[in-house]
Formats: structure tokens, C-alpha cells, sequence
């Protein structure tokens, strides 16, 4: 398995789509910044077949001090974002599981 970077999106759409990558670049960075803009307002992005991303509230807790770990530690409840993938996005990624525990022996 690979990373896949930004700039391997733009070359992969521009050469999917035949749009000059700055185009592409411009359309992909313009999705992502409204994307964060929806969720940073607490709303929910949903993408038909790919996914859903929603702002969820984790709650406050008494964790470990990582530096004393006998003294407790408060951390405060913050927002975060949770990704729900669509039907057709788990069903294509289940479908690699046999070619991951080949890539594993």
C-alpha cells in the first residue's frame, strides 16, 4: 500500500479529466477549504457514494499526565471530525481484505 498525496490527485484527475492541473488544483483545493469551512460551522458534508463527515463532541475526561503518570490529568471536551464511509465506498474497500493478507505472508 501507498500514500497518496495531494499532488498525486491532481496528476491522476487531470489526467482522468483532461483539465490542466492547475484547474484541477484550484477545484480540489477550493472542495477542500469549503468542506472544513461546512464542518468548522458544525455542519454535515455528505458526498452520495463516498461518505459522510460530521463534527461529533468528545467529551471531557481525567487522563494520565504523560509526563508524571501518577498524577491525573483534566482534558477538556473538543469538537471532532468523524468520517462515515458510503455504501459503495465500504463495499469496494472490503474487497481488497484477500489482496492485503497476501501482501502480509
Amino acid at each position: 500500500m501507498e500514500t497518496i498525496t495531494k499532488r498525486d490527485l491532481v496528476t491522476k484527475l487531470s489526467n482522468k479529466t483532461g483539465l490542466g492541473q492547475a484547474d484541477v488544483l484550484n477545484v480540489l483545493e477550493s472542495m477542500l477549504e469549503t468542506v472544513t469551512s461546512e464542518l468548522a460551522q458544525g455542519n454535515t458534508v455528505v458526498i452520495r457514494n463516498f461518505g459522510s463527515f460530521q463534527v461529533r463532541e468528545m467529551k471531557g475526561k481525567v487522563g494520565r499526565n504523560p509526563k508524571n503518570p501518577g498524577l491525573d490529568m483534566k482534558i477538556p471536551p473538543r469538537a471532532v471530525v468523524k468520517f462515515k464511509p458510503g455504501k459503495e465506498m465500504k463495499e469496494k474497500v472490503a474487497r481488497i481484505l484477500p489482496v492485503l493478507q497476501q501482501n502480509a505472508s
